[in-house]
């Protein structure tokens, strides 16, 4: 039996929401509890959730929260789990919200370039729906084969074309959401340019399901471009790699795709996949250049790299996919937890190399070990800081210097006038350090917007701000 908490019985809540779901909608068990109680974030806090329910239609969603309103209980809610910041952990007495089964595209119009899903469409289905038409969803997360579109506007998530097509907010035109009493509304527009009042649906986008259920989603879809040359150059040390991307910016040059992996990435890559990429160099960066000039700007990207020092490769079609695949395997088949933490920086362009020497500096003096990738094009670095454990033990010392390493990297990023996250979201994990980079009259206002959307606190509580 689920514990009593201080919200009342868990058995009213769950016989309210059985009232209002049809059979097979709402889950108990102790295997889904557990499965849904969790993302892919260090756990601070672990609770199990009262239940877990998926709506299958946005009338389901709106009887859930009201449910939940009348009997006070927290909603959490939660689209493909691969989110690495627990803005999907379970917090004490909620219900685990799962959008997965509103998972139908709506209307994909190919005249318009847009299209409307539901929050549970995963990003590479859109995708492969859009490709018919010769179009593209162009955000694309490393997690695009998994992660939702939900997912994707809770977090504003990025990905590896965000150098040239931007984040996930760039692409969202509309939004149908639930609000907090269980009321539904509709913000944005069909048009690609619209400036009427609040820009409401940017203020969604990124909030973390703190604010209101995104059940409905109206993108932008971009040209599937017929023509994309890969340019792999690889270099004898990381910070020579990181002068590169500033060289192809100052060759006024836009790729899609530039991305930075150092050595320790590049040895992980070859003992999973069988890969010899630490044989061609120490670190590697990764550019992609797409559209019909697309051949006239890699020919560019490769002198300009050749003259820095690089060893280019002149790649063919396989190869290419291969190495951006690669690239997408970059955090290997380890989960973030409290011995290995991957971080989501961003610093301008500018200081990139800066930025790399503090974290190897700081890695060596806290004694831990460091790997980082980068999408190089937009400043946005993932280092990754781990310790040496025996089992699931591991020395308290040890621990104490990669929670060093993991602030002292936040505090060099933001002393070079970067940002504690740039794509993954605050969630419940990256809290902590909120206060170092919003003022807390930024904060306070904040809450405030919180508190009109969500007064009695209920979505998604403890997350976000």
């Amino acid at each position: 039996m689920c514990p009593t908490t201080g919200g009342g019985f868990v058995g009213s809540i769950v016989e309210d929401l059985e009232a209002v779901l049809a059979p097979g909608q709402l889950d108990r068990g102790e295997a889904a509890l557990h499965r849904y109680a969790i993302d892919q974030a260090p756990v601070l806090d672990f609770q199990l959730p009262l239940a877990v329910v998926f709506p299958e239609s946005v009338a389901d969603v709106q009887a859930v929260v009201r449910a939940c309103a009348a009997g006070g209980v927290a909603i959490v809610p939660r689209g493909a789990g691969t989110g690495v910041s627990g803005g999907a952990h379970a917090t004490r007495n909620c219900v685990v919200l799962s959008l997965e089964r509103m998972n139908r595209i709506l209307a994909l119009n190919p005249d318009d370039e847009t299209a409307v899903v539901e929050p549970g469409v995963v990003n590479a289905v859109l995708n492969e729906a859009a490709a018919v038409h010769g179009l593209m969803y162009a955000p694309d997360p490393a997690s695009f084969r998994s992660s939702t579109i939900g997912g994707n506007v809770a977090t504003n998530a990025g990905g590896l074309r965000c150098a040239k097509y931007g984040v996930t907010r760039d692409s969202v035109l509309a939004l149908d959401v639930v609000l907090a009493d269980g009321s539904l509304i509709h913000t944005g527009h069909q048009t690609f340019k619209g400036v009427a009042g609040y820009d409401l649906t940017g203020l969604f986008v990124g909030s973390e399901g703190t604010l209101g259920i995104v059940v409905g989603v109206t993108v932008r879809l971009k040209y599937l471009p017929r023509e994309v040359h890969t340019v792999a150059a690889f270099y004898p040390d990381f910070r020579l790699a990181a002068a590169g991307v500033l060289a192809v910016g100052k060759a006024r040059v836009q790729p899609a795709i530039m991305e930075l992996l150092d050595g320790g990435t590049l040895a992980q890559l070859d003992d999973i996949h069988g890969s010899d990429l630490t044989a061609r160099g120490k670190s590697l960066l990764l550019v992609q250049t797409d559209g019909f000039g697309a051949a006239a700007e890699a020919d560019v990207v490769r002198q300009v790299l050749k003259a820095g020092g690089a060893t280019v490769t002149t790649e063919a079609s396989a190869e290419a996919e291969r190495l951006v695949e690669l690239r997408r395997h970059s955090r290997g088949t380890e989960v973030d937890d409290e011995f290995r933490v991957g971080e989501d920086v961003a610093v301008p362009r500018s200081r990139l190399v800066d930025y790399v020497a503090a974290l190897e500096a700081l890695a060596a003096t806290q004694r831990v070990h460091l790997k980082v990738v980068a999408h190089a094009g937009d400043g946005n670095l993932h280092p990754t800081f781990w310790i040496d454990r025996q089992g699931d033990t591991v020395d308290a010392d040890a621990m104490k210097r990669l929670q060093a390493a993991l602030d002292e990297s936040i505090t060099a990023a933001l002393a070079m006038g970067g940002t504690i996250t740039g794509e993954h979201g605050i969630g419940q994990y990256k809290l902590r350090w909120l206060g170092q980079e919003q003022p807390e009259p930024v904060r306070e206002l904040q809450r405030r917007i919180k508190d009109l959307f969500d007064p009695a606190g209920i979505l998604n509580p403890g997350k976000a701000i």
